[in-house]
């Protein structure tokens, strides 16, 4: 599946308020759905890449050989997931903005990996 329809999987998600998919060393989104006036989703990409390189150096720093499988920042009406694509050499990752009140976690969760494992970049 390409990117562009994984996004649109993405956003099929209950509650999805957007999606991108983002180059980590970058910073910059290669594709994105959904946002708006309270979700820019570029800006949220390139914040969320701070969050997966800190994570990394932590990761390093602890010597551990663990993968990241998936990052959750809980907001009061949100829940954003960060997903790394290891099938993508590990410089991309999902980013998902749901809704925490029609949202799902652990079906999005769910449908993140699935989209994952079927993208082709």
């Amino acid at each position: 599946m390409n990117i562009e329809t994984a996004l649109k999987e993405a956003m099929a998600i209950d509650g999805a308020l957007g999606v991108a998919v983002v180059d980590y060393e970058s910073g910059m989104a290669l594709g994105s759905l959904g946002g708006g006036p309270h979700l820019d989703l570029e800006l949220a990409a390139a914040g969320n890449t701070e969050v997966v390189r800190a994570k990394q150096r932590t990761l390093a720093s602890l010597g551990l050989s663990d993968e990241i499988e998936d990052i959750l920042i809980t907001l009061s009406g949100q829940y954003h997931l960060i997903r790394p694509l290891t099938s993508a050499g590990g410089s991309l990752f999902l980013y998902l903005a749901l809704d925490r009140s029609r949202g799902n976690l652990a079906l999005a969760r769910h449908g993140l990996k699935r989209l994952e494992a079927e993208l082709e970049i």
